[in-house]
This record gives C-alpha cells, sequence and structure tokens, in this order.
C-alpha cells in the first residue's frame, strides 16, 4: 500500500494511493486517524491531482548511513569504513515532493545524494535482526542533499548535510516491498546521473537498524537513510532533480536561490 500525507483546503491528513495514471488517474483514499497502527479507510476519495503531497512522515530524527555503497566511497576519495558512519539530519531539513531545495549561502558546491529510506513504524530499541521486518513501516524516497565544500573543510556535518531543505523525502510510503534489490537513480534536468541497485549496499536494512537501535530508541515516523550509490554531482539553481526507486515512485525538487 502507498501511504501519502498531503493537504487540501486547509486541512492536512494521511491517505491510501489508489490506482494508476494510465487507468485515468491516482486518489486517495483518507485514512481515518494515523496509519502507524491498524487504520481504516474512510472512503471518502479526493483525485491526487486536487492536493498538495506534503513530506510523507514528520520524523523525530532522520538517521543518515554514510558511504554505504562502495563505488561511491571511492568517488569521494575514501576508504570502506569499517562500522557504519551514522549521522543525524534535522527535522527542519525535511521538504516534501516539489518543495524547493534551498541553495545554501554558505557553500558553492551542492550535490545530489539519491537514497532509499527506510520509515520505522513502532517504538524500538536494541532490535534483533530477525524482528527488523516487524518495526519497519514502509520505505521512500529520498535526497541527502550536501554542501560537499563545507562537508569536507568541517570536521562535522551537521551543516553541510542538516541545512534546512536538505531532506526532500516522497512522494509517499511504500509499505508492501522488498527493498533488498531495486534501481534506485537521480536525473538532474532529465538527464541521469546516478545508476545503482540497493544490492550493491555494504551493509544491508537489517545491518543498519540493529547498529542503530543498540544505541538510541526510533520511534513511528522516524527515518534511516540507507546511503547513496555512485554518481554523486553539482546542483545549480533552476536545476530539477529527481530521484526514483523502483516500486516506489519519483521524488522531485528543484534548487532555488535562498532568501
Amino acid at each position: 500500500m502507498r501511504i501519502a500525507r498531503f493537504s487540501i483546503d486547509g486541512n492536512v491528513a494521511f491517505g491510501a494511493v489508489e490506482g494508476t495514471v494510465e487507468s485515468g488517474g491516482l486518489v486517495l483514499d483518507i485514512i481515518k486517524g494515523i496509519p502507524y497502527t491498524d487504520f481504516e479507510l474512510s472512503g471518502t476519495k479526493v483525485p491526487l491531482s486536487k492536493v498538495r503531497l506534503l513530506p510523507p512522515v514528520l520524523p523525530n530524527k532522520i538517521v543518515a548511513i554514510g558511504r554505504n555503497y562502495a563505488e561511491h566511497a571511492e568517488e569521494l576519495g575514501n576508504e570502506v569504513p569499517e562500522v557504519p558512519v551514522a549521522f543525524f539530519k534535522p527535522t527542519t531539513s525535511v521538504i516534501g515532493p516539489g518543495d524547493a531545495i534551498e541553495y545554501p549561502s554558505f557553500s558553492s558546491e551542492l550535490h545530489h545524494e539519491a537514497e532509499l529510506a527506510v520509515v520505522i513504524g513502532r517504538m524500538c530499541r536494541e532490535v534483533p535482526r530477525e524482528r527488523v521486518k516487524d518495526v519497519i513501516f514502509g520505505y521512500t524516497c529520498a535526497n541527502d542533499v550536501t554542501a560537499r565544500d563545507v562537508q569536507k573543510r568541517e570536521a562535522q556535518w551537521a551543516r553541510a548535510k542538516g541545512f534546512d531543505t536538505s531532506c526532500p523525502l516522497g512522494p509517499w510510503v511504500e509499505t508492501d516491498l522488498d527493498p533488498s534489490d531495486l534501481t534506485l537513480q537521480a536525473t538532474v534536468n532529465g538527464e541521469q546521473r546516478q545508476l545503482g541497485r540497493t544490492s550493491d549496499m555494504i551493509r544491508s536494512i537489517e545491518d543498519l537498524v540493529v547498529h542503530i537501535t543498540e544505541a538510541m530508541t526510533l520511534l513511528p515516523g522516524d527515518v534511516i537513510l540507507t546511503g547513496t550509490p555512485a554518481g554523486v554531482g553539482p546542483l545549480t539553481v533552476g536545476d530539477e532533480v529527481a530521484v526514483t526507486i523502483e516500486g516506489i515512485g519519483t521524488l522531485t525538487n528543484r534548487v532555488i536561490k535562498r532568501g
């Protein structure tokens, strides 16, 4: 099931995305309540074209993993780390499909990073490997937008990867998906920049959930970014960047000048 978060007439709700473009358009069946527990569909349906899609979740935290694809580590001149490299992106970095990425004034080298995002569905800590699937709500597309020049000159990545609008998520969460071998790609102005498969991850989603929850509690709606394949590259003001993941959909954002 595809679960979207949207606004219509000033109201915010979750809905199940139904239909296909080919069949005449997508519609949203509005969900009663929130989707992390057992929920009911209201039967009230609105065309997707009549709503504004929002970030599909409002996470308490975003835990991101760096250098989880060997070719990406190599392209930036880094070794594959012995343990997962984890960092945080703040909630204020999250934007949704169609929202603008604001080019930060303190950077002159902005890069796209297409990633599979894991959405947590229940509060969990110290999750054993065999229970990882039980705590996952679903998956969505993410773009770990990075001020690469700032990342290179500052020991901590908080500013380089945590600035406002640096975490596009969307367009919705797919709850019924095997994430082990999916194609993911990034295009800029229609030109392919990144192309990889989730099967090329150094550490699997199970590895990452176990590693992260050894240290901290994850809450419903929290997001794990699983790393990016090779091919990261520059974004400039006016560019349209799109992240597409097999079985989920496409997340598109345009880059604008901040202010």
